[in-house]
């Protein structure tokens, strides 16, 4: 059994290094486009954290959960909770941070159509974490509408009402058992095993299922 798992996790590595699931997602992705199943008008970002039992890289003390180690998934999905790109870091990252290079990280998607690929929607809904002057910057530069709600002044559950979906996307990633607790010392083996769970979520989508 021992040595099972040891060719297992060795090939998930190889995979991993090769491409293999970010060209899975990346597939997947296309495919959804090509089907119009792909909303584009709205995407949604958020983060969870997760335990990490074992250490590693990408690993921080979580503030909500006593600064135990844990991992941060930041999400960024599409109107209807297609995961379209996910990042992790360590779990005392502020949200914000990696906003720019999570919106960047999603690849063109052609629709096999005349006109140019898509990757940027329209508007970001996002809560009061990324309410900081460089956030706005960013969506702006990239010719995205900020729907961020504001410190002090806006009430977070009158957005929520777009966010929810990409809640529902991190309870789906949860409800994968090799994914509701961290378990890999190596940071890119279990961006390995998320990028799996996110192509699981689009498939699902391809069939119809949500």
């Amino acid at each position: 059994m021992r040595l099972r798992r040891h060719l297992l996790w060795r090939r998930l590595r190889d995979w991993h290094e090769a491409g293999v699931w970010e060209h899975l997602h990346q597939t997947l992705l296309e495919h959804l486009h090509h089907a119009d199943q792909l909303n584009w008008a709205r995407a949604c970002m958020d983060s969870a954290s997760l335990p990490a039992k074992k250490g590693g890289s990408a690993i921080g003390p979580n503030p909500t959960d006593r600064g135990r180690p844990g991992t941060k998934r930041h999400l960024l999905t599409d109107r209807q909770g297609v995961p379209l790109a996910i990042l992790l870091s360590g779990a005392n990252m502020n949200d914000s941070v990696p906003l720019a290079a999570l919106l960047d990280s999603v690849s063109p998607l052609s629709s096999g159509r005349p006109g140019r690929p898509r990757r940027r929607p329209g508007k970001l809904h996002a809560d009061k974490a990324y309410d900081h002057r460089r956030c706005l910057r960013s969506c702006r530069t990239r010719g995205i509408q900020p729907r961020i709600a504001r410190r002090g002044v806006e009430d977070s559950q009158r957005l929520g009402r777009h966010r929810w979906v990409v809640e529902r996307t991190f309870a789906w990633l949860g409800r994968m058992r090799r994914l509701a607790t961290r378990y890999e010392r190596r940071v890119d083996i279990h961006y390995a095993l998320t990028l799996l769970g996110c192509s699981l979520i689009c498939w699902n989508k391809l069939q119809g299922k949500f």
